[in-house]
């Protein structure tokens, strides 16, 4: 059965935004153009907009201030740190205001505010710690998206799923995200990156404090510009980043912080199937070297212990999918 996911006006929430103060962080860099119409999109009921001007060499600082809405602080980084780094200083000056949530909006015109309560709601009820706006909730849904993005969000999707261990989220490239102030206050920053890796390791840090996340779901809006993704580049930039994020999520949850059945399954299947295959690959290396078959008793020692391995991989694969489901959820907010 499919979703339908109505106009922005069809689904307002009346009173989520006015039950807690709310702030928005924009990220801005070469906004000049788009900043001023995102901030008069912004429902009235927000109270703090913080606009982070991560150097841009253009006048956004000065479109922000020309709106002279008595909501919205600029906060000028002295060097360009990227959008991660952009976003923490935001986050921090949010904080410091005695924001209750605190949502993300880039500055580039793309996301519909009328969603903003949907994204407050469940951070509202406990539900979740973290909300973000998901584009790929449909087929019809997806083919809004340009195909050069889409096929870069679907690799970064699975990546994300893996190394975070939310594999119930989508559209990892989604920058429209709420986020507890709570929870931002337990965060270890020293972990989460300032560039483009930012939201990726910042949902490995959620899944290590075990905060329940979800997803949102609202239409992509696109003004039919080109999509500067490019797939190659992608991968070979977060690959070695997802691997380690993966590493030290595996590590911390299933070794040193908590040892449970997954850890079981995990350890035994990779040390069985690292056997079979060292094993099985010197001797297949062997015959083929000397030109003398292989006994069969020599390949079950190698595939035995290597179906068996990959079994448990994948026993460990289904529990850490499900973890989630064992969060618990948070204290309501209002």
């Amino acid at each position: 059965m499919s979703v339908e996911v109505q106009p922005a006006a069809a689904r307002r929430r009346p009173g989520v935004l006015d039950r807690v103060r709310v702030g928005v962080v924009i990220p801005a860099y070469r906004a000049e153009g788009t900043i001023g119409a995102v901030i008069r999109g912004l429902p009235d009921e927000i109270a703090h907009i913080i606009v982070v001007d991560d150097a841009s060499p253009d006048r956004t600082a000065e479109a922000v201030e020309a709106l002279r809405d008595r909501r919205v602080r600029v906060v000028r980084r002295p060097v360009n740190g990227g959008v991660g780094a952009a976003v923490k200083t935001g986050y921090e000056a949010a904080l410091e205001a005695g924001c209750e949530v605190v949502v993300k909006v880039d500055a580039d015109g793309q996301m519909d505010a009328g969603f903003l309560p949907d994204l407050v709601l469940p951070l509202l009820t406990g539900e979740a710690g973290y909300a973000k706006g998901n584009r790929l909730w449909s087929y019809e849904a997806s083919r809004v998206m340009p195909r050069r993005r889409l096929l870069g969000n679907l690799f970064l999707s699975f990546a994300t799923k893996a190394a975070s261990g939310y594999w119930n989220i989508l559209d990892p490239t989604n920058g429209f995200t709420a986020v507890r102030a709570d929870v931002l206050r337990r965060l270890d920053w020293r972990h989460i990156g300032d560039r483009y890796f930012f939201e990726t390791s910042l949902l490995v840090e959620l899944h290590l404090m075990r905060v329940p996340v979800r997803d949102v779901l609202m239409p992509a809006r696109y003004a039919g510009e080109t999509s500067s993704m490019r797939l190659v580049p992608i991968a070979f930039e977060f690959g070695a980043r997802l691997v380690r994020a993966l590493m030290r999520r595996l590590v911390l949850e299933y070794v040193l912080l908590d040892f449970r059945p997954g850890s079981v399954f995990g350890l035994l299947g990779g040390a069985l199937t690292a056997f079979g295959t060292v094993f099985g690959g010197y001797h297949w290396y062997l015959g083929h070297t000397t030109g003398i078959s292989t006994p069969a008793g020599t390949v079950m020692v190698a595939a035995a212990p290597f179906i068996v391995g990959l079994q448990l991989l994948l026993q460990a694969l289904l529990l850490d999918i499900t973890e989630t489901r064992n969060f618990a959820p948070l204290p309501p907010l209002a």
